[in-house]
């Protein structure tokens, strides 16, 4: 029977991290079904979505992450999954979400909770804090990937984005 499993890691930024989990991966039989990796400051991270199959799967791959994990100094997570695929009735509307403006505590708090309270799904989140090459300004920039219900309209999620827009002084588009 086959198994999934959710495993996150992370680190100190190096070459040879990917590496070493996807080497655990691959000698254990599974296969990397998704994945999202990057350097968040100075730590490399990584969130995948594994399967495989076996009786001593789970005990198998939770040894050798735990040699890696001591080897390397990367700390990882495995959780097991009991996946179903989700039921996308009534909603099928992806649509893209950007925001830009000047960094502050709470914009993501803030944009997230209206989607929730919309019953809109993220499914994916990237952000990012840069500096302004000109003046140096803090520069927040996020993109989100929401698949929003048939039962909610695009106006309605607009005129919601506009006026937290201007609550919060950055720009908000929806595409």
């Amino acid at each position: 029977m086959e198994q999934k499993f959710i495993l996150t890691a992370f680190g100190k930024d190096r070459p040879g991290i990917v590496a070493g989990i996807s080497e655990v991966i691959f000698k254990n039989g599974c296969n990397l079904e998704d994945s999202n990796m990057g350097r968040l400051a100075d730590e490399f991270t990584l969130i995948l979505l594994l399967s495989g199959t076996g009786e001593t799967l789970q005990d198998s791959l939770n040894r050798d992450l735990k040699r890696l994990e001591m080897e390397k100094n990367v700390f990882v997570f495995l959780r097991p999954l009991d996946y179903q695929v989700p039921d996308m009735t009534g909603r099928n509307h992806f649509n893209t979400i950007s925001v830009e403006g000047v960094d502050q505590a709470g914009i993501v708090y803030n944009i997230s909770k209206q989607l929730a309270e919309k019953k809109i799904n993220i499914e994916t989140l990237r952000s990012q804090k840069k500096f302004s090459p000109n003046s140096g300004t803090a520069m927040y920039t996020m993109e989100i990937q929401v698949l929003i219900p048939d039962s909610v309209s695009k106006q309605s999620v607009e005129a919601t984005f506009d006026m937290l827009a201007n609550e919060l002084n950055v720009d908000i588009t929806l595409k």
